[in-house]
């Protein structure tokens, strides 16, 4: 399994169409997209871009060509999608010596939380055909898995990030009933080539989809991880990402190095409607030439762009206004999706 900053071929996104996705605020969402694509693309990088219809790709184009990104390097194809979270819906791309490649299949249940999934479940089977990848299905127990991406993440070099609220919680949106830890480093061994599982506890606050780990700790290079902290002792994120940072305290690597742990800031609580939202720059992506982050009118997002400015030097560091995007739950890391290139 690639790790993101590895030479990727495309990011995969979709664009908006599910206007309940941000009840009342869905009208920035098309150029806060159009921002994401013109950023992943403004280093030479290609985007495969999904429209639910002619008439949203036709939108789509209009809203490139106003910010002069290249057409030439935005493929569009149309499929209907329930909703379109890139990280959650597409497969696991994972590489071998010599060119050897596949995607991997995990089912996608809405988060065993929404109904509205079934098309997206599908996203997979269409996608990994029209980019030429191989598809195979994720079994365990003689199942079919359930998985989304952003529950993980990896170094690319055997090591994989996740939390238990995410993936061990018997009652709340509970993926694959009755899996166990061992299950679970099972199946990423057989399926996804990880040797270590590093378990972290709780996600963030108003994290509707109960502790996916891009929220709150990243692989940033194969030994250095970013975990989001926050010091105000009254804040809802602050223990949880306390004892996220004393699990990380002495790991060691299958390489036998320490695991490095960079502070990275949260912003402060970001309300709408009463409801507190899973704000934070640990949601970044890593595209083509580029880390794009998410910032939200805040006195942090300067430490936190300058933090990954520092971690990623050959990389142009910007930030996505994304407090509109955030009340779809979500930001730049979920939306998003890349498709690594295989040489051989």
């Amino acid at each position: 399994m690639p790790a993101e900053w590895e030479p990727q071929r495309a990011v995969h996104l979709a664009w908006p169409a599910n206007k309940e996705d941000w009840p009342g605020k869905f009208q920035p969402i098309p150029w806060v997209i159009t921002e994401i694509i013109r950023q992943a693309t403004a280093e030479g990088g290609r985007v495969f871009l999904a429209a639910v219809s002619e008439r949203h790709a036709a939108q789509a184009r209009r809203f490139l060509l106003r910010v002069e990104v290249d057409a030439a390097r935005v493929d569009i194809v149309v499929r209907p999608l329930d909703r379109g979270w890139m990280r959650d819906i597409s497969p696991f791309f994972v590489t071998g010596p010599k060119g050897a490649r596949a995607a991997v299949r995990f089912r996608f249940n809405g988060w065993a939380k929404y109904g509205n999934h079934k098309l997206d479940d599908q996203w997979p089977a269409f996608s990994t055909k029209e980019r030429g990848w191989p598809l195979v299905e994720a079994v365990w127990n003689g199942a079919p898995v359930v998985l989304e991406g952003g529950a993980v993440d990896s170094n690319g070099r055997g090591a994989l990030l996740t939390t238990e609220e995410c993936l061990l919680d018997p009652e709340t949106q509970t993926r694959n009933p009755g899996f166990t830890r061992k299950d679970y480093e099972g199946l990423f061994r057989k399926w996804l080539g990880i040797r270590q599982v590093i378990w972290l506890g709780k996600g963030i606050a108003g994290d509707d989809t109960h502790g996916h780990v891009d929220d709150l700790c990243r692989f940033v290079n194969p030994n250095t991880v970013v975990l989001c902290r926050e010091p105000d002792g009254k804040d809802a994120n602050h223990r949880a990402l306390e004892e996220n940072r004393e699990r990380l305290q002495g790991v060691r690597l299958a390489n036998g190095q320490s695991l490095d742990v960079v502070e990275l800031p949260m912003p402060a609580p970001v309300v709408f409607d009463g409801m507190r939202l899973p704000a934070s720059y640990a949601n970044f992506l890593i595209a083509y030439g580029r880390v794009i982050v998410p910032t939200f009118n805040d006195p942090n997002d300067r430490k936190a762009l300058g933090i990954l400015a520092e971690l990623f030097p050959d990389r142009v560091v910007a930030g996505v206004h994304a407090v509109d995007l955030v009340w779809g739950l979500g930001t730049v890391h979920c939306l998003s999706h890349e498709e690594p290139e295989v040489s051989g």
